[in-house]
């Protein structure tokens, strides 16, 4: 079946007339903006909590370092797989923008809370981070791909910009955080982490602001469903909500392993929900499903190594690399700002690179092939530099920044092509359940980064030793599944009916 009868199957539903900014529908700069915001507050913290837990609650002791790891990874899991239940309530119960509006407010409150010195509150802060992103995140993603029509040649650039006010978001928070951590309110020896975690949940107040005001632009775009504009349902969400926060914590202290089982099991669910509606819509909406499953499994393995940017690399950061330069010491944390600042740099680059290949550019899932390698080589260049560039137990600071760098041209590869991809395969009724199931992924790919980080940190720490040992296994990993997924790429194709 051709693009176009696919297209008749189910209709596309209208959009509104929208004044364009640059060439984009106006809405989408109100989105950006909101996410900057929401981004600014997630990864303020993002480069703070592994040091945070080590330093508080294992007092400074590098044995601390596996367990922080652990943590930090079911953290991020579980706010990637809460985004199947946000997008569940925003697909039929509250609508995308309330759900936006209450996860907003849920998340702020989480920000806050992991600001008390006090491990049982710490992580039912988590917790409730976890929740509020979950209704939060997916929402704002898919809101972005109604603003287009399916066949809109802007979509892809859309998402490409929206993924650049995430960068800038993520970009300016671990500088400006670190610099009140450590030159306002603490010093280098006892940075004030406290004042961290505060700062993040203004910045999340600042995107709950920004949304609530900006909202009447999208013209009843993300609007409650027919018949569901009272408050009744707000209070129900948000009493659930209240009840998945211990739900959270308790996911939280069960162990990476047990996480990973429990994940495991919420992907085949969705993907059996997913693959049955794609059933039910026909036969190129089920082919189109099971490509977006399988592009989903070699996401997993993407960000189980990706996401050791926010656990081991900062303890490779701290320990390993010599960050003297010329008599200053760069920062840890600004180490996060890097990823940031290149695809700030690079992403205007790579969407021009694929303009200009237009009929040679490579088709999704050879993208995401390219994401794998390009995080391979990063890999590459830790092994050899921790193999051959060892100086006094350190090696040299533009190994990391570079490593940093060559991942984030494998996430442009990947991440923002993989947004646009799940508005375009997932089936119409359920795209920010589809969305959830992105998330999901991502989620199961960073709880395995905390087994992972713990497993090159060991009992004692990292050491050069046990660094190049782990990153030389990520390395095979991250080449084998890269090539594997050029090997499948034509059958992907296929399935994929026409999408590009």
């Amino acid at each position: 079946m051709s693009v176009d009868a696919a297209a008749k199957s189910v209709p596309e539903p209208a959009l509104p007339e929208f004044k364009t900014t640059l060439g984009h529908p106006r809405p989408l700069w109100m989105l950006f903006m909101t996410e900057f915001w929401e981004r600014f507050a997630f990864y303020g913290i993002r480069w703070a909590l592994v040091l945070y837990i080590v330093a508080q609650f294992h007092n400074g002791d590098s044995a601390g370092e596996g367990a922080a790891g652990v943590t930090y990874g079911a953290y991020l899991a579980l706010v990637y797989a809460a985004a199947i239940f946000g997008g569940y309530v925003a697909d039929r119960v509250l609508g995308y923008q309330r759900s936006i509006l209450t996860g907003a407010l849920i998340m702020a409150a989480g920000l806050f809370m992991i600001s008390v010195p006090n491990k049982e509150v710490f992580e039912l802060g988590l917790a409730t981070i976890i929740i509020g992103n979950g209704l939060f995140k997916p929402n704002i993603s898919t809101m972005v791909g109604k603003l287009y029509g399916l066949k809109d040649e802007r979509r892809d650039s859309g998402f490409t910009i929206f993924y650049m006010g995430i960068n800038i978001g993520a970009m300016i928070a671990p500088v400006l955080t670190d610099y009140f951590a450590r030159k306002v309110f603490g010093t280098e020896a006892m940075p004030s982490y406290k004042v961290v975690f505060i700062a993040s949940g203004i910045g999340m107040l600042l995107s709950l602001v920004w949304f609530y005001i900006g909202r009447a632009g999208l013209k009843g775009i993300g609007a409650p469903p027919a018949g569901a504009e009272g408050f009744g349902r707000i209070a129900v969400v948000f009493i659930g909500a209240m009840l998945a926060i211990p739900v959270a914590y308790f996911l939280l202290s069960t162990g990476s392993t047990v996480l990973a089982w429990i994940l495991g099991a919420l992907f085949i669910g969705l993907g059996i929900l997913l693959l049955m509606e794609g059933i039910r819509e026909g036969k190129v909406q089920r082919d189109r499903v099971i490509a977006m499953l399988i592009i989903f499994v070699f996401n997993v393995m993407f960000w189980m190594f990706f996401e050791q940017a926010g656990s081991s690399f900062t303890f490779l950061a701290d320990k390993i690399v010599d960050r003297n330069l010329g008599g200053w010491t760069f920062p840890t944390a600004w180490f996060q700002s890097v990823n940031s600042v290149a695809i700030i740099t690079l992403a205007p680059l790579v969407a021009w690179i694929w303009v200009k290949m237009g009929s040679a550019n490579p088709s999704i899932p050879r993208k995401f092939g390219l994401g794998l390698l390009f995080n391979g080589a990063a890999f590459a260049l830790l092994m050899l530099a921790l193999s051959s560039m060892v100086v006094d137990g350190k090696i040299p600071f533009w190994t990391l920044f570079m490593v940093y760098v060559i991942q984030s041209v494998g996430e442009l590869c990947l991440s923002p092509i993989g947004l646009s991809m799940v508005t375009k395969l997932a089936p119409v009724r359920l795209v920010g359940f589809g969305m959830g199931g992105w998330f999901l992924s991502t989620g199961i790919g960073n709880n395995l980064s905390g087994i992972y980080s713990k497993f090159i940190s060991g009992e004692t720490g990292m050491s050069v030793e046990s660094a190049l040992h782990g990153y030389t296994l990520g390395f095979w990993a991250l080449i084998i599944s890269g090539v594997l997924l050029f090997l499948l790429a034509p059958f992907i194709n296929k399935l994929m009916h026409g999408v590009k």
